[in-house]
């Protein structure tokens, strides 16, 4: 080979590997929750966001519900929110006669009612909730979905799988999310532990259903609460299961997985799971008393932790910390508290809600309700003293670039457009940029003479970000 030559095959490989490393993203809002974008930071850092809490929405109270309701799912349907979460008032096994599923809705996300529903008899009255009853272990982690399949059917429209290890999970529809019917009697899964909530939803990304699910793991002789997935293209016939992989991640117990794609995109799925461990105790044992917990279920602890996925069997553990504390109260600290129910939810004015099951155990368990920013799951802060962030090499769509971004009052960021070299793009360098200032959902980013953005459509291109004092959320391109 000549020196050509080589030069050749070096020049195309090099090119070759630069292409592969072009992230492409269109006109996708791309939300800052994973390093997926994120090429170079100096001074600043990735934030995790603290959840504001707005308060008890509904308390488990009735004879059928009790201290140790569980699994709640929160799904918006038009105007509607519907809630359905796990009723049983005593403590014994998983799956017995005793469970039922309930339902409860809102206008508002925030005054839940329960409908009367008269489907069973329970605790002698058929006025109550319960839509789901007397099917051993069924009831026990019913979990439903809204179908956004394209072309999907009226009477197929919600979607739902419950079991166990025994029976495996059962398929269900529904065309209003109240009245139920098996698809079929055989399990459409059968590999898995199923015993916590098991979940599945259409992916508009992967277009297929996907569905994650508890399993275990043994890592270093000890057992851990894992997920895996499955996928099928008519909610019947699921791939092998597969185990979900957490990088360089320590393992730990995930109760529950909850997992489910952000409405604002899509491709990226959210999971605010129960972070588990066993044999943690917080309690002496007169607090226990005094919170009248069940003798058995205060010695862990548990709070909620935030991952990511986009598709595939890889979770992103970008925050090892926290998503939400067990928080002030001794009677926050009991096992299995703290669970997050299924599905984050548009709220209105710029924010996002979702619900944690709380005094798991105790007769005052009840549901909670927080609530986030817009995209504000985690951003890229710049302190004070300022710092800035620069993407990897991307391709878009479009003429405009917009963010969602919050700054203090002397605070701001300015944007740089860079070519896949580094080089400052002319009309987009720093010193042409137009300062942003404020808090804004989808701002645009401008410069100075209102360079034709379209130019630079399908090239790549790096995105630079001088920040002081500010937060950055998310970005798309319009």
């Amino acid at each position: 080979m000549t020196r050509r030559d080589l030069f050749s095959t070096t020049l195309v490989a090099s090119m070759q590997a630069r292409a592969q490393t072009v992230a492409d993203i269109g006109s996708r809002r791309e939300l800052f929750v994973d390093r997926f974008l994120i090429g170079e930071m100096r001074g600043t850092s990735l934030q995790l966001a603290l959840p504001h809490d707005t308060g008890p929405v509904i308390e488990l109270n009735r004879p059928w519900e009790g201290r140790f309701s569980a699994y709640a799912t929160v799904i918006r349907d038009g105007g509607l929110t519907r809630l359905y979460y796990r009723g049983v008032p005593t403590v014994g096994q998983d799956g017995r006669i005793d469970e039922v599923t309930c339902y409860a809705e809102s206008k508002d996300g925030i005054h839940f009612t329960r409908p009367d529903l008269g489907f069973y008899e329970i605790h002698g009255t058929r006025k109550n909730n319960v839509i789901l009853a007397g099917t051993p272990p069924l009831q026990h982690n019913f979990c439903p979905v809204l179908d956004t399949r394209p072309g999907v059917a009226e009477s197929q429209r919600y979607k739902a799988l419950a079991g166990s290890r025994k029976t495996g999970l059962i398929a269900y529809q529904s065309a209003d999310g109240i009245r139920w019917t098996k698809v079929r009697e055989q399990p459409v899964i059968t590999e898995g532990a199923f015993d916590s909530q098991n979940l599945a939803f259409w992916s508009e990304s992967e277009q297929q259903y996907v569905c994650f699910f508890r399993t275990f793991k043994k890592i270093g002789g000890t057992g851990y609460r894992w997920v895996s997935r499955c996928t099928s293209s008519d909610f019947l016939n699921w791939s092998k299961p597969e185990e979900m992989v957490f990088g360089d991640a320590p393992p730990e117990h995930l109760y529950t997985n909850q997992t489910s794609p952000y409405f604002r995109a899509p491709h990226i799925y959210i999971a605010l799971c129960a972070r588990f461990l066993p044999n943690r105790q917080v309690l002496t044992d007169e607090e226990a008393r005094a919170v009248n917990v069940d003798p058995g279920y205060f010695k862990d602890c548990s709070d909620a932790v935030m991952l990511s996925t986009r598709g595939g069997l890889r979770y992103d553990r970008t925050f090892l910390e926290a998503f939400l504390r067990p928080g002030f109260g001794v009677q926050n600290w009991v096992s299995r508290s703290n669970y997050p129910a299924l599905n984050i939810l548009p709220a209105g004015d710029g924010e996002m809600a979702f619900y944690v099951m709380r005094n798991y155990g105790q007769p005052s368990i009840y549901l909670r309700r927080y609530t986030l920013r817009t995209d504000g799951f985690a951003s890229v802060h710049a302190p004070y003293g300022g710092g800035e962030m620069t993407t990897k090499a991307l391709r878009f769509t479009g003429s405009r670039l917009l963010v969602n971004f919050a700054t203090s009052a002397p605070g701001g960021v300015r944007v740089e457009i860079r070519d896949e070299r580094g080089a400052p793009v002319p009309g987009f360098t720093l010193d042409d940029a137009v300062e942003l200032i404020g808090d804004q959902l989808d701002r645009e980013v401008r410069w100075k003479g209102a360079p034709d953005m379209s130019r630079l459509a399908g090239r790549p291109v790096q995105l630079r970000f001088v920040m002081k004092d500010a937060d950055l959320y998310s970005l798309r391109f319009a």
